[in-house]
C-alpha cells in the first residue's frame, strides 16, 4: 500500500488510467474484428469500417494508450488488406 499522500494519489490516478485504457483497447479490438470480418466477406463496407478503425487508432495514440509506431503498423496492415488486389 502507498505510504505518502502523493503515492496514494498516484495509485488512484493509475487505477483510473488503467480502466480508461482497457476500454479503449477493447474498442480497438472490436473494430479490428469487424474489419477482418468485412474483408473476409469481401463486403463493400470494409472501407467504412477501416476508416473507423484508423480513426480510433489515431485517438488511442493521441491519448497515449497505443504507441505511435504500433498504430502506424496496424493502420498499414489494415489498408493493405482493404486495398489488396
Amino acid at each position: 500500500m502507498a505510504n505518502t499522500k502523493s503515492a496514494i494519489k498516484a495509485a488512484r490516478k493509475a487505477t483510473r488510467a488503467a480502466s480508461r485504457n482497457r476500454g479503449i483497447k477493447t474498442a480497438l479490438k472490436t473494430l479490428h474484428k469487424r474489419l477482418e470480418a468485412a474483408i473476409a466477406a469481401k463486403a463493400a463496407a470494409a472501407k467504412t469500417v477501416g476508416v473507423a478503425y484508423v480513426t480510433a487508432m489515431d485517438r488511442a495514440v493521441k491519448s497515449g494508450v497505443v504507441h505511435r509506431n504500433a498504430a502506424n503498423r496496424a493502420k498499414a496492415h489494415a489498408s493493405a488488406s482493404i486495398f489488396a488486389k
